[in-house]
């Protein structure tokens, strides 16, 4: 199996996910099966199937969150000898030359990316073209848009 790369807060929000599961929708969906079972006729009863369905898609997630903080590494980029690099974890502040506007980016990985918060997978067009850059250095991104230029303005370990 491969490692999963995680930030120490996307590790945290995934045990958090965890817990959660295992302590409240767990439980809740066995008191749903069983109110359902309570009303007769499993046959033609919607309320048990969607109880049985909710149940497979949280263990299922169970399994998931389980295996990936299994495998997971967690790292620290303030901990790396980066030398002022773009490295996963960091917080990256760049100028969109096209759009004339600044963004700030952290690199983090598949499981921990949310476009709408700032966080790009490193495996993302925009992650794989700063991984390795200085500030200052200009990059050119293939994206589904077409060619974007960025400027990396400041580089952030956090």
């Amino acid at each position: 199996m491969s490692r999963v790369l995680l930030t120490a807060r996307g590790a945290e929000k995934l045990a958090e996910e965890l817990k959660r599961l295992k302590s409240v929708e767990r439980p809740r969906v066995i008191e749903a099966i069983a109110e359902a079972r309570a009303h007769g006729d499993l046959s033609e009863n919607a309320e048990y199937d969607a109880a049985k369905d909710q149940q497979a898609f949280i263990e299922g997630r169970i399994a998931e969150l389980e295996a990936k903080l299994a495998l997971a590494e967690i790292i620290n980029p303030g901990r790396l000898n980066v030398a002022g690099k773009v490295v996963f974890g960091a917080h990256v502040e760049l100028y969109d030359q096209e759009g004339e506007i600044e963004v700030t980016y952290q690199i983090v990985g598949e499981l921990e990316a949310d476009l709408d918060s700032g966080q790009i997978s490193l495996t993302s067009p925009i992650g794989r073209a700063l991984i390795g850059k200085e500030e200052g250095e200009e990059v050119e991104v293939a994206t589904p848009g077409g060619l974007r230029q960025y400027e990396i303005l400041r580089i952030r370990y956090e």
